[in-house]
């Protein structure tokens, strides 16, 4: 598919990965439908994006109203006449242990996550079918692949965006429908605002766990998912490296995951006080460096390149020696 002129709607398009998707297509010429709960920071990306020389309308919209989803898709194609690709990128997040957190916080994270997701391949779907093309992409996470510990109800909920990739794709097939695509991203750390929006009831200041990626980066690989679709793509060498390894020593790989969050990804400094963060209600940010959380994500890339690849030569090497 060609980019250039195609129709996309972005859900959780006011910052982060959705604000760097958006600008991502806007620069390959895109029309662009931007979805989020905070009208003044959908308003603010519109402004960019128009500087930019795009096209873009900002639609308020609450994921799990499934209506608010079916409205969203109608207005996409009030405005431009048709939808091309549709990206589910909305999602909360939620630290604390499974006994700790309050139950309607962990049914609000599984809701949107979730629901969010249903509610919008439900939108797009069908619109896809009748016009007999279109691209569905659903963000996940490398959390997807391999849980961590105090994420519970996250780690479930893009385990689950997996599942309904694979059911959606399935029913296409049954169907005898190829050009309707279904695709999966999976990121590992993105720099981002996610961890300060992020309910928490650790104690601990929640922070990016090492290595961490550019919003950029993911924003690049789903503008290629929607030209060249594929069943899934991870994001960072880290994350490919995981996913690797999670095959090969599942065991091994889950503790060291679970040391390396509680060694990294939760302050042993900064004390947090319990937060509903964002679950609830927008952060109201609506300036430009709301695509970055300022975890630094661009530095050091270099270097995080080479390690991963011998990493990946090493571990590739036991596959083969097991293979024998």
């Amino acid at each position: 598919m060609r980019v250039k002129k195609a129709v996309v709607v972005i859900t959780g398009a006011s910052s982060g990965i959705g604000r760097a998707v958006a600008l991502e297509f806007a620069d390959k010429g895109a029309r662009l439908v931007l979805a989020a709960r905070s009208a003044g920071a959908l308003e603010s990306l519109v402004h960019e994006v128009r500087k930019r020389g795009g096209k873009a309308v900002a639609v308020p919209t609450d994921v799990t109203d499934a209506e608010n989803m079916d409205a969203l898709a109608a207005r996409a194609v009030e405005e431009f006449g048709h939808v091309d690709v549709w990206v589910n990128n909305a999602a909360i997040g939620l630290f604390g242990r499974i006994t700790d957190v309050p139950l309607a916080d962990l049914r609000r994270v599984l809701d949107v996550n979730i629901g969010g997701y249903v509610n919008g391949a439900r939108a797009a779907l069908p619109r896809f079918r009748a016009q007999g093309s279109g691209v569905l992409i659903n963000v996940g996470s490398i959390v997807g692949e391999v849980s961590q510990p105090y994420t519970a109800a996250y780690s479930m909920s893009k385990a689950a965006v997996r599942a309904l990739s694979v059911s959606i794709r399935s029913e296409l097939q049954l169907d005898g429908i190829r050009k309707v695509k279904v695709c999966t991203v999976l990121p590992a750390a993105i720099d981002t605002p996610f961890f300060q929006h992020a309910a928490n009831y650790t104690g601990r200041k929640v922070v990016a766990m090492p290595p961490v990626y550019t919003p950029e980066r993911v924003a690049r690989t789903i503008v290629s998912l929607a030209a060249k679709p594929r069943r899934e793509a991870v994001v960072g060498p880290a994350g490919r490296l995981l996913v690797l390894q999670h095959k090969v020593t599942p065991a091994k790989v889950e503790a060291a995951m679970a040391m390396q969050v509680e060694k990294t990804h939760l302050s042993r400094k900064k004390p947090a006080a319990a937060s509903t963060g964002t679950l609830y209600e927008p952060s109201g940010h609506t300036r430009k460096a709301a695509v970055s959380g300022g975890w630094h994500g661009g530095r050091r890339t270099g270097r995080r390149r080479m390690v991963a690849a011998t990493a990946a030569a090493g571990a590739a090497a036991v596959l083969w020696k097991r293979s024998r």
